[in-house]
């Protein structure tokens, strides 16, 4: 059931896609629905890990975001990126955690990565706060999950190969 958009889009049934606020999903469906009165033309993105269904009208879907899984060369920038030394500001929690979560939400691999390697805490370092824990968890979740379909593996073995290039 590999249906192409008719109006030209590169998504179709199948593919998993990225979207900002929410992470890695799978197209599960590109159908015509009639809402208030108008016919429009839906993406149906599952994201198993949530539980959650998310329809999407292929008119917004650019503007909202919605993307293909980066190529092996954006990732390979992310994780160049968590070899890098922590850049911390020296600015209020409260504002760098906001900076943090726009970059969570940006959906951009290379962003993401930053906030990991931002927040990453050797095992022998001083604790995370919990929100600091959280926000980390987020990204690497968020960065992991992208990373293991584009190199087909499982969602931990790129969490595990994540953090081993941190830990170096």
């Amino acid at each position: 059931m590999n249906k192409k958009s008719s109006s030209g889009t590169a998504f179709s049934s199948g593919d998993f896609v990225v979207y900002p606020a929410h992470g890695v999903g799978k197209v599960a469906d590109i159908s015509k629905q009639k809402i208030a009165g108008s016919e429009l033309e839906l993406i149906v993105v599952n994201f198993d890990k949530d539980k959650m269904t998310l329809r999407i009208p292929m008119a917004k879907a650019g503007t909202i975001g919605l993307r293909k899984i980066s190529e092996a060369t954006t990732m390979n920038d992310a994780v160049n990126v968590l070899k890098g030394k922590a850049k911390v500001k020296k600015i209020m929690w409260s504002r760098r955690a906001q900076e943090y979560e726009n970059k969570i939400n940006s959906g951009n691999p290379v962003a993401i990565a930053e906030v990991v390697r931002d927040l990453y805490r050797h095992e022998n370092l001083a604790e995370q706060s919990y929100s600091e824990r959280q926000i980390y968890e987020q990204a690497l979740n968020r960065l992991s999950s992208e990373y293991a379909v584009c190199n087909s593996i499982t969602q931990e073995e790129a969490t595990k190969q994540l953090v081993e290039v941190l830990a170096k």
